[in-house]
């Protein structure tokens, strides 16, 4: 990796119906991946493609991006009402605090209307970002960022993961070196990297598969 590389020589996929990890290291690499990922920025060398095309704007509609550090998680001292109101709002549902507080305990976390989101367990939010980012009309993926960081064990957010997984969405988690080797040693979770000697990073339709890509023919992606 040259000085100043966002990011080292990276290839990736992920697809519908499944769960993959990509492992990124540094405060910065696991956002600037998930924005590559989630077609929010062009790589300078390599591509993404969404059914072997490149279509950046299918991409960011089809692919939410959630909880990355300094681009799309919520303030620490915000309530998770608070959290809650602002999605539902940009979901283009009802987004008073009733509408939030009544959204909660829906999903059975009515308890948590008034703690900060920076408080809250780190499986329950992932539960909580998760199903507020599916609201919004066309999601079909999601790119989880960094849910290590809040600490807990991993297999609470990865079945929360692999529940979406199975729910139809594609799913991306971004993780550092040691939430991996956790994962992988936790066969029962078949925990799958996606960074493997893999074809380029492509978004299939529903119907066959979900993947996004980020490599050119020399396999370089910043």
């Amino acid at each position: 990796m040259s000085k100043g590389q966002a990011l080292p020589t990276t290839s990736l996929e992920f697809h519908t119906g499944a769960v993959r990890f990509a492992l990124a290291e540094t405060q910065q690499r696991p956002t600037v991946l998930g924005l590559v990922a989630s077609g929010r920025m062009a790589p300078a060398t390599g591509r993404v493609t969404v059914d072997g095309d490149i279509d950046n704007r299918r991409l960011r509609r089809a692919v939410a991006l959630v909880d990355a550090p300094d681009v799309s998680d919520p303030h620490a001292d915000i309530t998770v009402a608070g959290v809650v109101g602002e999605e539902l709002m940009f979901a283009g549902t009802g987004a008073t605090p009733i509408h939030a507080r009544r959204w909660l305990r829906q999903l059975g976390y009515a308890e948590l209307a008034s703690v900060p989101i920076g408080n809250v367990d780190p499986a329950a939010r992932v539960r909580i970002m998760c199903e507020l980012a599916v609201l919004r009309k066309g999601t079909e993926g999601i790119v989880l960022v960094s849910p290590d960081r809040h600490g807990g064990s991993p297999d609470g957010w990865w079945r929360i993961a692999s529940e979406f997984a199975d729910r139809g969405y594609a799913m991306l988690v971004i993780i550092g070196g040691s939430a991996a080797v956790a994962l992988e040693r936790m066969h029962e979770l078949e925990a799958i990297n996606a960074s493997g000697p893999i074809p380029p990073l492509m978004l299939e339709r529903p119907e066959t598969a979900m993947i996004p890509d980020s490599t050119n023919e020399e396999g370089d992606a910043r």
